[in-house]
C-alpha cells in the first residue's frame, strides 16, 4: 500500500525530533500503522538549514502554502507556534481536506472551537496530542482509555521550567530570581520566559484538558491564572514543615449544584501555586518533568508521568497522532474519535465558574508585630467570614527569612510569622476575610495566600 504522505510547517527542534524518530523507527511504525508514514515536504524559512537536515530525498520549500497546495500530501503537521500565521495555516489545510497534526496548545486554547468545528466540517482530524505535556499520551487517556469514566477533577504539573525552578527553591533554599537565572543558565528558562512563569502555558494545556474532561468548548479566556513570580523560600521551607510541598498546578474540576450551600454547577478552570501533602505522588515530582492526575468515578485515580518537552519526547506524540490518523485515513468521519472525546451535537454548556465561586482550601502566612492579642483578632475575622482553621504555626521572623519591605515605624519592633491552614472555603470569602486582616495595623506585610489541594 502507498505510504501516507506528510508535509511538515517548520522543523526546528521539534520538527527534526520527528523526522528522525520516524526515519529511525519507520519500520516499527509501518507494523503498527499498516502502511509506511512518510515526511516527503518540508516548509521553513531557513531553506538550507533544513535541508541539511531532512537530506536529499525530502523536497524543501520556503512556503508553508505551497505544502498545503500539494496534492499527494495528506497530513499537515503545524510546528510554527503561535497564534498568527499558525492559524491560517491550519484553517487553510483544512480547507483543502488534510489532516492536521500539531504541538500548538496556544493556538487550539484560544481557537480550538473555530478550528475543530472546520474540521469537522470538512471531515478531517485535526490531533493534538503533543500540545500537552510532551511525550505523556495524556490526550488520547482522556479521549479514548478514560472514556467509560465521569471526569471529576484533573490537576498537573505541565510545566517543566516553573517545576525546575521550585524543585531548586526548595532544595537549595534560594529565591525565585537566582533560581530563575540559573534555568535560563542551563536552557530550562527561555530568554523571555513569561509565558512559562506566569502560568500561561499551564493554563493553555489545562484548558484544552478541561474541554475533553468534560465535554466543554475552549475557553482559555475564562481560565485564572497565576504564576509563581511572588513565591519565597520562607513559603516553600514553611509547607515543608507542614507536611506539603509547593508545585505549579493546572486544575481543572467538575462542581456540582448544592442548594444549601449555595453553589451552583459548572467548571473550575486555574492555573495557580498549591501546596500538596508530601506523600502523594505528584508531589514528588522534581526537575523538569511533567505529571497529570486524573480521577474519574469508576477507576479513581490515574497518574501519568515522563518529559513534558524536548525534541524526541515531543516528536513521540506527534508520530503517535500520525500513526492514529493513519489508521483512520479511510474511516466514516462520524465513526473516529471526535475531537474534544464527545460528539459536537453533544457538547455542554456547564459554565466555567469564576475564581470568587471557587472551593478550595489555603495556606495564609502573616508578618505580624510579635504582641498579646493579634493572633486572637486574626482568628476572629475568619471566623466571621465562616472559615474554618484546620492548623496554626507561629515562628520567629528571621528564622526562615522573609521578602517584603517593613512598614515605616515598624522597624525594630519583634515580629512573627503566622501561618494558618484553612478548610474548604469559597475564594470570594477568603477574600474578604484578608482584606480585614490586612487593614490592622497590626499585619506588618502583604499576606501570602496560597491554594491548597489534597488531591484526595
Amino acid at each position: 500500500m502507498k505510504p501516507i504522505q506528510v508535509g511538515l510547517l517548520g522543523i526546528g527542534v521539534v520538527g527534526a525530533g520527528t523526522f528522525h524518530v520516524l526515519k529511525r523507527n519507520q519500520e516499527e511504525i509501518k507494523r503498527r500503522a499498516g502502511r509506511g508514514i512518510e515526511i516527503t515536504m518540508v516548509a521553513d524559512l531557513d531553506v538550507a538549514r533544513a535541508q541539511s537536515i531532512v537530506g536529499s530525498g525530502v523536497q524543501v520549500v520556503n512556503d508553508a502554502r505551497a505544502v498545503i497546495a500539494n496534492p499527494d500530501i495528506d497530513i499537515v503537521i503545524e510546528l510554527i507556534g503561535g497564534y498568527g500565521i499558525a492559524k491560517s495555516l491550519v484553517l487553510e489545510a483544512i480547507a483543502a481536506g488534510k489532516h492536521v497534526v500539531t504541538a500548538n496548545k496556544a493556538l487550539l486554547a484560544v481557537h480550538g472551537t473555530e478550528i475543530f468545528a472546520a474540521a469537522s466540517a470538512k471531515g478531517v482530524m485535526v490531533a493534538f496530542e503533543a500540545a500537552v505535556a510532551g511525550g505523556i499520551p495524556i490526550i488520547k487517556a482522556l479521549r479514548e482509555g478514560l472514556t467509560a469514566n465521569r471526569i471529576q477533577w484533573i490537576a498537573g504539573i505541565i510545566n517543566g521550567t516553573t517545576n525546575f525552578i521550585l524543585s531548586e527553591m526548595r532544595d537549595k533554599g534560594l529565591d525565585f530570581g537566582v533560581v530563575l537565572k540559573e534555568a535560563q543558565r542551563l536552557g530550562y528558562a527561555e530568554a523571555d520566559p513569561t509565558f512559562d512563569i506566569e502560568g500561561v502555558d499551564a493554563a493553555h494545556k489545562v484548558t484544552l484538558m478541561s474541554a475533553i474532561a468534560f465535554g466543554i468548548p475552549v475557553q482559555f479566556d475564562k481560565a485564572y491564572v497565576e504564576g509563581i513570580t511572588k513565591l519565597g523560600a520562607a513559603d516553600i521551607k514553611y509547607a515543608e514543615q507542614l507536611g506539603y510541598r509547593i508545585k505549579l498546578l493546572g486544575i481543572t474540576k467538575r462542581r456540582e449544584a448544592d442548594a444549601a450551600k449555595g453553589y451552583s454547577a459548572g467548571v473550575e478552570l486555574r492555573v495557580h501555586p498549591s501546596l500538596i501533602p508530601s506523600k502523594r505522588l505528584i508531589a514528588n515530582v522534581e526537575g523538569a518533568m511533567n505529571a497529570v492526575v486524573v480521577n474519574g468515578d469508576a477507576v479513581g485515580n490515574t497518574l501519568y508521568y515522563g518529559k513534558g518537552a524536548g525534541s524526541e519526547p515531543t516528536a513521540s506524540a506527534v508520530i503517535a497522532d500520525l500513526v492514529d490518523i493513519t489508521r483512520l485515513h479511510t474511516a466514516d468521519p462520524l465513526n473516529r474519535v471526535p475531537h474534544l472525546a464527545f460528539q459536537p451535537g453533544a457538547m455542554s454548556d456547564l459554565p466555567v465558574l469564576p475564581m470568587g465561586d471557587v472551593v478550595t482550601s489555603y495556606y495564609l502566612r502573616l508578618r505580624v508585630a510579635d504582641e498579646a492579642g493579634v493572633l486572637a483578632k486574626v482568628t476572629g475575622i475568619l471566623a466571621s467570614a465562616d472559615i474554618s482553621i484546620d492548623a496554626v504555626l507561629q515562628r520567629e521572623a528571621d528564622e526562615v527569612g522573609g521578602e517584603g519591605e517593613v512598614p515605616e515605624g515598624t522597624r525594630g519592633m519583634p515580629q512573627t510569622d503566622v501561618i494558618i491552614l484553612t478548610h474548604d472555603c469559597q475564594e470570594a470569602h477568603m477574600n474578604h476575610a484578608m482584606a480585614l486582616m490586612q487593614a490592622l495595623p497590626t499585619v506588618l506585610q502583604p499576606i501570602v495566600r496560597i491554594r491548597k489541594e489534597e488531591l484526595a
